[in-house]
């Protein structure tokens, strides 16, 4: 598993170092610089937004005596989404803003809640130890 992670880790490094110059070439290097810390801003700002929302969805969920499972994938996926949009470069931002909007949050977690229940079955994630 951890060397799929680095080979994608390399791989997007590449991809995007490439994506980067082309844009750069293209608009000129003041408007690149200017267009990535634009999309910082922006989306530092949509993760607030949405992070607010989703932190207090869950704390009403709780207060109602529910499990806020699906609330928490949510804010797994803006937590990640505001990660990739740090990174400089325009493929994790395409790919962070899609995490963080909340019309395209479901296609992600639709895979994530996958992942933990295929991981739990499995038994290698546990959320409680005895």
């Amino acid at each position: 598993m951890r060397k799929w992670v680095f080979l994608w880790i390399v791989v997007l490094l590449f991809v995007e170092t490439w994506v980067y110059s082309q844009v750069g070439e293209r608009i000129g290097v003041g408007k690149t610089l200017f267009l990535t810390l634009a999309t910082s801003i922006i989306g530092g700002l949509m993760v607030q937004f949405e992070g607010r929302k989703v932190l207090e969805s869950v704390k009403g969920q709780m207060n109602n005596g529910q499990i806020p499972g699906r609330t928490v994938v949510d804010g797994l996926c803006i937590l990640i989404g505001g990660l990739l949009l740090l990174i400089p470069g325009f493929i994790t931002d395409a790919i962070g803003f899609t995490m963080v909007f909340p019309l395209t949050r479901p296609l992600y977690k639709i895979f994530l809640v996958k992942w933990v229940a295929k991981k739990m079955k499995d038994g290698t994630i546990t959320f409680f130890r005895r």
